[in-house]
C-alpha cells in the first residue's frame, strides 16, 4: 500500500511541475525575467517556510542547529541546480524544445538517481539504498529496467519533437537556422547534469530531514514515517536556487531595461502579479508531494526517476490536450503517443519494483 501511495503522490508533484507554466501564459506585458523572479519569489522564498511551518513544529531550530557543512553542501546544490535550470534555457535554443527536453531530462533522470546511490556505495548511511543495492537485488534490478525503459520513453518523445518541427516549420524556421548539435548537446549536458542537484541537495540534506522524521516518529508511534520530512530541506536547496535566478533575473532586467514591468500601469498588474504567484506556487508543490513520494517508497533513486517520468507524461499530454501537435503527421502522432505510453510502462515497473523490496 505505501508503495501505491508513493506513486500516486509522485504523480501529483509530476502534474505540478508539468502544469505550473500554464498560468505564466495568462501574463501580459511582462518580460520573461520579470515574471518568472515574481513566481520565483513565491516557489523559492515564501511558499516553502510557509509549508515547513505548517507541517514541522519548529523547523527553524532543525536548521539552525544543522552543521555547517550539511547546509554549505545543501545550499551549494541548490545554487547548481539553479545554474541547470538557466543553461535549460540554451540547450532548448540550439536543439529545439522537444529534443532539447527530452535529452536533458533524460539525463537528469540518469544522473539524479544514479549518483546518490553511488555515493552511497563508498558512504555508508543507514536506510539509503546503495548502487549495490540496486544491481545485486530483484527489486533494485526491476527499479533500473524502470529507468531504462523511462530513458526510452524520453528519446522516443524526442524524437517525435523532432518529427514534429519538420511536419510543421520546415527546415526554413528560424529555430531550425539555430540548430547548433555540439553547443546544443553541451548546454544540456551542463543542464542534466546541475538539474539532478536538487536530488543531490535533498540527500546532502538528510540530515536534517531525519531529525524532523525522528521528533515526529517519537510523537506518533506505529504511524510509520513522517511524510513532510523534506519541507525543511527544501528551505535551504531553494535559497541557493533563489540566489542564482535572481542574480541572472536582475541583470536580464537591467540589460533589458525591464525594472519598469514591476510598476507599469499599462499592464494588468493585479493579474500578472497573481498568475505569477500561481504559478511560483504550483511549481513548489511538485517537491512537496515529491517529499511526501519518497517517505513512502523509501529510496531516493526511484523517487527520482518517477518524479522526471511523471513530470515528462504531463508535459506531453498537455501538449496534446492544448492541440500542440494538430496538424503533424499520423506517423509523428503516433510517436508521441507511444512515447508516453513507454513512460507510463516505466512508471509501473519502478512502482512493481518498489513493492518487491516492501
Amino acid at each position: 500500500m505505501g508503495a501505491i501511495l508513493g506513486v500516486i503522490f509522485h504523480f501529483i508533484g509530476g502534474f505540478a511541475s508539468g502544469s505550473f507554466y500554464i498560468p505564466y501564459k495568462k501574463v501580459r506585458g511582462w518580460s520573461w525575467e520579470s515574471y518568472w523572479i515574481t513566481g520565483g519569489v513565491f516557489s523559492w522564498l515564501i511558499v516553502p517556510p510557509l509549508a515547513a511551518y505548517l507541517t514541522i513544529p519548529d523547523f527553524t531550530s532543525i536548521i539552525a542547529s544543522s552543521e555547517g557543512s550539511v547546509l554549505f553542501w545543501t545550499y551549494g546544490m541548490g545554487v547548481l541546480w539553479g545554474i541547470g535550470g538557466l543553461t535549460y534555457g540554451l540547450g532548448v535554443r540550439y536543439l529545439g524544445i522537444s529534443l532539447g527536453s527530452s535529452i536533458i531530462l533524460g539525463l537528469c533522470s540518469v544522473f539524479g538517481s544514479l549518483i546518490p546511490s553511488v555515493y552511497y556505495y563508498f558512504t555508508k548511511t543507514p536506510g539509503k539504498d546503495t548502487i549495490y543495492d540496486l544491481v545485486s537485488t530483484n527489486w533494485g534490478q526491476m527499479v533500473l529496467l524502470g529507468l531504462a525503459v523511462c530513458v526510452l520513453g524520453i528519446v522516443i518523445c524526442g524524437k517525435a519533437g523532432g518529427s514534429k518541427d519538420k511536419d510543421l516549420a520546415g527546415q526554413a524556421s528560424a529555430e531550425n537556422q539555430e540548430f547548433d548539435i555540439v553547443k546544443g548537446l553541451t548546454f544540456s549536458i551542463i543542464s542534466g547534469l546541475l538539474s539532478a542537484c536538487f536530488s543531490f541537495g535533498i540527500e546532502a540534506g538528510s540530515a536534517m530531514s531525519n531529525v524532523a522524521n525522528e521528533i515526529w516518529v517519537a510523537s506518533n508511534p506505529g504511524q510509520g514515517e513522517f511524510l513532510y520530512r523534506n519541507n525543511v530541506v527544501y528551505i535551504v536547496i531553494l535559497w541557493g536556487g533563489l540566489t542564482t535566478n535572481l542574480i541572472w533575473c536582475m541583470y536580464l532586467n537591467f540589460k533589458n531595461k525591464s525594472f519598469g514591468d514591476y510598476t507599469n500601469a499599462e499592464t494588468p498588474l493585479l493579474k500578472n502579479y497573481v498568475f505569477s504567484a500561481i504559478a511560483g506556487t504550483t511549481w513548489f508543490l511538485q517537491f512537496f508531494f515529491y517529499g511526501m513520494g519518497e517517505s513512502k517508497l523509501g529510496n531516493g533513486p526511484s523517487s527520482w526517476i518517477l518524479h522526471m517520468a511523471f513530470i515528462i507524461l504531463v508535459a506531453n499530454s498537455w501538449g496534446l490536450v492544448l492541440n500542440e501537435w494538430k496538424g503533424v503527421s499520423k506517423k509523428t502522432l503516433t510517436t508521441i503517443i507511444v512515447g508516453i505510453l513507454t513512460i507510463v510502462l516505466s512508471v509501473l515497473i519502478v512502482g512493481y519494483g518498489n513493492s518487491l523490496k516492501g
